[in-house]
């Protein structure tokens, strides 16, 4: 019998503790119609100790711990298609993304645009969406 060739596993990690619940599956969805056939299963696993990583294959390709903020949605793609399909052209998503990583663009603090809806208990006072980099939860401290 063929060994079977299995598509990509995307994994988000989030912190229940944070209710980062929506601001996950509004990624999750967001990846399901960009990477459309090219992944094999888009996972939410619940966590705390107000974590929040994304996985391919096992392999952490984002940490907001380790980076102080979320992933811009931009930036999430294009790390993710640099690991799964490098070919790929993302169309707009393909403009450089204007990040402390991103040498030569605007000297910016990036931040992450989400509808108000999805940011859940991160925005309180701005309709536009604009999110800062959220502090530890009480829970999780």
């Amino acid at each position: 019998m063929p060994i079977e060739n299995r598509l990509p596993r995307v994994e988000i990690e989030f912190c229940t503790g944070c209710k980062w619940h929506l601001r996950a599956g509004w990624m999750a969805q967001e990846l399901l119609l960009t990477f459309n056939n090219t992944v094999g299963e888009v996972a939410l696993i619940p966590g705390k100790s107000a974590v929040f990583i994304v996985r391919v294959n096992g392999d952490v390709v984002y940490d907001r711990k380790e980076h102080g903020r979320f992933p811009e949605m931009k930036e999430l793609k294009q790390l993710i298609r640099n690991v799964i399909a490098p070919e790929m052209g993302l169309g707009h998503s393909d403009s450089a993304v204007k990040s402390a990583s991103n040498p030569g663009k605007a000297d910016i603090e990036p931040t992450t645009v989400v509808p108000a809806a999805v940011a859940g208990n991160d925005v309180k006072d701005n309709e536009e969406g604009v999110v800062p980099p959220a502090p530890e939860c009480k829970t999780c401290q």
